[in-house]
């Protein structure tokens, strides 16, 4: 099984830098999108819903153009969620989940807090919040891939300036913190009881990786490879010895973001 997660920084834009034709070259089973910055009623070009996919969206509601998540998927879902019951996240269109027997997809769009403290504030709240649901996800039984732009970096390995970022959004110690907790890269650092134990795809994959998934639109960053690791597959335990490959696809510049690919064996 195929999954790719990809923050489009606006899927029409995405689609005339070319895409969907990449993505249909990729046999993915499932694809999940974040920021992209339309009302589905904006997107009824079969660009959008190609053929042989089913094609969610959920849309923010709180201004037109901003944030908004996706799933399309080959086969077609037992169940499509959009909301996890606390509307300042819900309206922004951050969340959408689609069900597949005991597997559950996720996209995900955590906010970030560049812009300044009123919007860092609401990212805390959204971590603080999202903490209990995701434990909850944890020992529920079910298999879960959670997609998306997280919007946090773990570790010195997941971005090229580590030390003059320290105090920059998304790589704040607290949000670091957050994150790893989490997070168990070793399969003897599993914890369901605590809420430690998704697995960060990549990291099992490549260790010692250092490659990244997002770069700033200023100055060279992306040609010099300044970059930041903040679009994770985050997976339940039970999925790690399913994990069989992972890549970053920086062919082409669709977004300020790249395609993260996982296959697993499902």
């Amino acid at each position: 099984m195929r999954i790719i997660s990809f923050n489009a920084n606006g899927i029409r834009s995405a689609t005339t830098k070319g895409f969907g034709e990449w993505f249909l070259q990729q046999q993915a089973d499932v694809l999940c999108i974040q920021e992209t910055k339309a009302q589905e009623s904006q997107l009824t070009d079969a660009l959008f819903r190609p053929d042989g996919h089913h094609c969610f969206y959920r849309d923010a509601i709180t201004k037109k153009g901003y944030s908004g998540v996706s799933i399309w998927s080959r086969r077609e879902p037992d169940e499509v969620r959009t909301g996890l019951g606390w509307a300042p996240f819900d309206d922004e269109g951050r969340y959408i989940e689609a069900r597949f027997g005991n597997l559950s997809v996720v996209s995900f769009y955590i906010p970030s807090g560049s812009s300044g403290e009123l919007r860092q504030g609401f990212k805390f709240e959204v971590m603080q919040w999202l903490r209990p649901l995701l434990d909850e996800w944890l020992a529920s039984g079910r298999d879960y891939v959670l997609c998306g732009d997280w919007n946090i970096v773990r570790s010195a390995l997941d971005i090229k300036n580590w030390k003059s970022n320290q105090k920059n959004s998304g790589c704040l110690p607290e949000e670091r913190d957050w994150l790893n907790g989490l997070c168990a890269d070793l399969p003897d650092q599993s914890d369901p009881a605590s809420g430690r134990g998704w697995v960060d795809a990549y990291r099992a994959l490549n260790p010692e990786g250092q490659d990244y998934t997002w770069w700033s639109n200023r100055g060279a960053a992306r040609a010099n490879n300044v970059g930041w690791r903040i679009d994770y597959q985050f997976v339940t335990p039970g999925l790690r010895d399913r994990l069989r490959g992972c890549s970053i696809y920086t062919g082409q510049r669709f977004s300020d973001h790249a395609p993260f690919t996982v296959d697993y064996d499902l």
